[in-house]
């Protein structure tokens, strides 16, 4: 038998079964997000026409400045899983700060988007394929967002056992997943259209 009694309980890097266990799930989850494009290519390749005629064409601008904030949010998450390592909850703290007001920025830029589309989710196979690739990653960005406030919260509350400190870092793969997920969606959505789109 191997004594392991030594060894620490938690261990905030990148080898904890925690963090693989995130790993994996943004894995599978990320399956799930290619099927949802490989869906909108097949109803793309059922119609003629695409988007829809009276649908307009995404604009490129919004969707295009929403990945500055986005991207610039990786680097927040970063900071704080650094300092997650070396015990820093101030650099913890203002990472995920840094994280979360650039990611509602992100947000905020998309819900304005949203408001000038001129199809719903029901308006056809169009809106709800674009509809329900936007809510699934607008509801994940959402879900994570939450769960960083409330690391900041309990930071905030003087919580700073190695256990929250594997939380914050843990935190980070899934946000760096959110962000990477949203580069072949938003080539499909909004560039998509103008590449290889046929329109009347």
């Amino acid at each position: 038998m191997i004594d392991v009694s030594n060894l620490p309980d938690y261990e905030v890097s990148n080898e904890t079964p925690l963090w693989l266990g995130q790993a994996l799930m943004a894995a599978i989850e990320g399956s799930l997000f290619l099927m949802m494009v490989a869906m909108y290519f097949y109803l793309r390749l059922s119609v003629d026409v695409w988007p829809p005629p009276q649908t307009q064409t995404p604009d490129l601008t919004l969707p295009s400045l929403a990945l500055i904030p986005l991207a610039l949010s990786c680097l927040g998450s970063y900071w704080a899983s650094e300092a997650a390592k070396k015990n820093d909850p101030r650099g913890m703290i203002w990472g995920m700060t840094v994280n979360v007001a650039l990611g509602l920025l992100f947000l905020g830029l998309r819900a304005i988007e949203w408001g000038r589309f001129n199809f719903t989710w029901k308006s056809g196979v169009h809106g709800s394929i674009v509809w329900s690739i936007l809510f699934l990653h607008t509801f994940d960005a959402v879900a994570d967002l939450i769960f960083t406030v409330a690391l900041i919260a309990l930071l905030f509350m003087g919580h700073d056992e190695k256990r929250l400190r594997l939380g914050v870092h843990v935190d980070s793969v899934l946000w760096y997943f959110i962000a990477a997920i949203w580069i072949p969606f938003y080539v499909v959505i909004y560039w998509g259209p103008h590449l290889v789109g046929t329109h009347q």
